[in-house]
């Protein structure tokens, strides 16, 4: 199609920031009625390039044009206007406020003194709805799964009645694949009406699924664009990566080797452990040197088990045995001075403190653990930061860098590097590679598997069955907040499956 059918079009587009390159002479284009997949590894650019056109970022030098006009974008507000709506990776809701209210927000209806609650909740259900998701949009959303969060999010871009162009970044990384379906389903209708949609996803699937067309950036450069009957998987992989495959290939031996492991000393035993309203009676037991899955869907109880074990919330009811010693404390301080870590789930607010840099937060709970009283120098602080920088292969220019000007995947290893910086003997892992690249996902798996070779022990959380069964020794299974099944030895992605639908 001629250029003239653009209604995005974005040439030479640089951008940089203190000691990175975030993107160098970047083209991108979109069409009515298109979608568009954005590819890349975490640091590749593709958030940048995204931040640019929504003008969150200003380029250093390019043009943009929409709709065959140049501009330049001042604000996310201006990008508005220009019928430019955008949904990140990492939701940004207000939690205190309703469903209805976040929907809304900024285009509430009003009457004569205030809002016209009744019309915004009846809008907001009827947005709901027309995403075939059936909900109260009266309750506050910080009461509502991640996943629930992510669709208002979309559902709040949607509303933008004038919206041209969607940016959809990351939107199924919370989503069950019955969620992801009825995503689809709208973007599909919205394509049919003229919409463009850029859509960024690690899911490859997906992008096989329901793209029109493919973009691929690494490094901060433009590797391509492509239709997807004209690029093979494998071919899209190797463009992302820019390097072999073998490394990614050989961890399924690793795997093979390590499952045949020796059994440690047993490190955890939960007896008859339950909590209401959040995860029915289980038992569990984990080995030194062992890496236990937590397979299941989105809200199946895994983060809640894993939440139990940390301390974060106390059970009702049945004993958790560590180390030999009944758990009578339940915190998160009592549990680092055990030697039990957790990545949490949602790294941007319960995981990295963006203000801070790398260094900082690396540190936070070494400090945490060892008081205030015994500081930590700064020459201690940088040691640390380098050791595990290195270690883990942290892309940042120097220890000194904000951590929010990192990737996802590189925020990700900061988290890790932190927990790790106090040598638990358990590293709970709660999706440590959701929304991160191929190369930071095959990193992260090789150190677990490094790390059980320690002796040291992991719980593995993660919606994807392939990462957990290469991942795992063991493998337990929940359906509907209980433990329904668990397997070890050699484990078919079939019984896993079987086991999380309910087959007998």
């Amino acid at each position: 199609m001629a250029e003239v059918d653009n209604i995005v079009t974005m040439r030479k587009i640089c951008k940089s920031f203190p000691g990175v390159q975030a993107l160098e002479d970047v083209d991108f284009t979109l069409k009515k009625g298109e979608i568009h997949a954005l590819i890349g590894e975490n640091g590749a650019g593709k958030s940048t390039l995204i931040k640019v056109l929504t003008g969150v970022d200003q380029p250093d030098s390019g043009t943009i044009t929409i709709n065959q006009q140049i501009h330049s974008i001042r604000s996310p507000q201006h990008a508005q206007t220009l019928g430019i709506s955008t949904v990140y990776q990492e939701v940004n809701l207000c939690p205190q406020l309703t469903i209805a209210e976040n929907i809304l927000i900024g285009r509430e209806p009003k009457k004569w003194f205030g809002i016209d609650w009744k019309t915004m909740n009846s809008s907001a259900k009827k947005i709901m709805h027309d995403l075939e998701i059936d909900i109260d949009v009266t309750l506050t959303l910080g009461s509502c799964s991640v996943a629930i969060q992510q669709m208002a999010a979309i559902a709040r871009a949607i509303e933008n009645a004038s919206a041209q162009i969607l940016i959809l970044d990351e939107p199924t990384s919370s989503l069950t694949i019955h969620e992801t379906e009825q995503l689809f389903g709208v973007m599909r209708k919205l394509r049919s009406q003229g919409v463009g949609i850029v859509f960024i996803t690690h899911f490859l699937d997906q992008v096989y699924e329901i793209a029109d067309k493919i973009t691929v950036l690494r490094n901060g450069n433009l590797v391509g664009s492509y239709t997807p009957s004209e690029l093979p998987r494998l071919e899209l992989i190797k463009k992302m990566i820019g390097r072999s495959l073998s490394e990614f290939e050989d961890m399924s031996k690793v795997k093979n080797e390590t499952g045949k492991h020796i059994k440690g000393e047993k490190l955890l035993q939960a007896n008859e452990v339950s909590r209401l309203n959040a995860i029915d009676s289980f038992n569990l037991e984990l080995h030194s040197g062992e890496v236990i899955g937590l397979a299941g869907l989105l809200g199946s109880g895994r983060t809640e088990m894993a939440e139990l074990i940390f301390g974060l919330t106390k059970p009702d009811s049945g004993t958790i045995t560590f180390n030999g010693k009944i758990i009578q404390n339940y915190s998160p301080l009592d549990s680092i001075g055990r030697g039990i870590a957790l990545c949490p789930e949602d790294r941007k607010d319960a995981g990295i403190v963006g203000e801070l840099t790398v260094r900082e937060n690396i540190i936070l709970a070494m400090q945490a653990n060892l008081g205030w009283i015994k500081y930590l120098s700064k020459q201690e602080q940088y040691n640390i930061a380098e050791k595990y920088i290195k270690l883990l292969n942290i892309a940042t220019p120097s220890p000194d860098q904000p951590i929010k000007n990192l990737s996802g995947g590189n925020q990700q290893k900061v988290i890790l590097a932190r927990w790790l910086a106090i040598n638990p003997q358990l590293l709970i892992l709660d999706e440590p590679t959701r929304g991160i690249d191929i190369g930071a996902k095959a990193e992260i798996q090789k150190l677990i598997l490094a790390l059980a070779e320690e002796g040291k022990s992991c719980m593995f959380i993660s919606s994807e069955l392939e990462e957990i069964l290469r991942t795992s020794h063991r493998i337990a299974v929940l359906r509907d907040r209980k433990k329904v099944a668990e397997f070890s030895g050699d484990i078919t992605a079939n019984e896993i499956m079987s086991a999380i639908a309910g087959s007998e």
